[in-house]
């Protein structure tokens, strides 16, 4: 199981040049998990993609649907007070700050292309490039 971020489940469903990677990431593991708000973050992504690319709405559902798919029975809701720990720890968002405390409460890695992330949780995040070259 890992922690897969929000755009990490975008580049997996949208043509996109991180889209094998990400591919190659769900290869190495199949089993994803994110906090609940990753539904507000994606659908903010579909609006995103259904008003700059034309995505017509019954793809942006089809997406959706495919994205619950994948994320289903592994939806978690978090302790404020850890999110607000890491907060105050980083310079990262609160948003991005469940990802991590999820990731830690689970003991998984969580998988993300996010800098900030990167830089100030290394025990915890890995990029999709170190995650799938760390399995081979």
């Amino acid at each position: 199981m890992i922690v897969a971020d929000v755009n990490l489940l975008a580049y997996l469903l949208f043509g996109a040049p991180e889209t094998e990677i990400a591919q190659r990431v769900l290869e190495r593991d199949p089993i994803w998990a994110a906090p609940v708000l990753w539904r507000s973050e994606f659908r903010s992504i579909l609006a995103a993609i259904m008003r700059r690319r034309g995505l017509p709405a019954t793809e942006a559902r089809r997406a959706h649907e495919l994205a619950e798919s994948l994320l289903g029975g592994n939806e978690y809701t978090l302790n404020g007070e850890r999110v607000l720990q890491l907060v105050a720890e980083s310079p990262c968002s609160a948003y991005d700050c469940e990802y991590v405390a999820l990731a830690q409460e689970l003991r998984v890695p969580l998988v993300t292309s996010d800098r900030e992330i990167l830089r100030h949780f290394p025990q915890t995040a890995a990029s999709p490039k170190e995650f799938v070259r760390d399995s081979a």
